[in-house]
């Protein structure tokens, strides 16, 4: 379990981040038209798995553009953006902003926020997922984890994007 903070208050998450040098778990996370998608998937690709509690917050959607901004000049990577919303909710945001260059994929019916301890288990955000990032090597490697502390503030973009090189 992690302990983190949203507004100063604690919260508390389900489990850890995988470890750094950890193989990530198999997934499935449902896109905007309904199909699911697995860590096969993105075969051969580096993954950074930007996870937030909901695109309809500021932090949220402010790190979905960022991400959608660095994601253009990564080479052979991915960016996959995970929360509990709806994928009709994600596709509208993605579309509405332009977010051409991300992944945006729902865990509304799967067990993805408990399989890489992310959800959060207590306070009026109970059953969403906290801000964290992943980012893992083409074979899925763990290289670089990140469970945001304050659930307000963004992650440290350019440390995950740099785990990438």
């Amino acid at each position: 379990m992690a302990t983190i903070t949203l507004k100063g208050n604690e919260i508390h998450t389900s489990g850890t981040l995988p470890s750094v040098g950890t193989a990530i778990r198999e997934f499935e996370l449902v896109d905007s038209n309904l199909n699911v998608k697995t860590l096969s998937d993105f075969e051969g690709k580096k993954k950074v798995f930007n996870i937030f509690p909901s695109i309809d917050t500021g932090v949220c959607a402010a790190s979905a553009r960022k991400f959608n901004e660095e994601a253009s000049s990564l080479d052979n990577a991915v960016v996959i953006n995970v929360s509990k919303d709806l994928p009709f909710a994600l596709g509208r945001f993605c579309a509405a902003e332009g977010l051409n260059n991300v992944e945006t994929l729902s865990d509304f019916r799967g067990s993805f926020g408990d399989d890489y301890g992310v959800t959060i288990t207590d306070s009026p955000m109970k059953g969403l997922l906290s801000r964290a990032v992943i980012v893992t090597d083409a074979d899925n490697k763990v290289v670089y984890v990140e469970q945001v502390p304050e659930i307000a503030s963004e992650p440290d973009y350019s440390a995950a994007i740099n785990a990438l090189k």
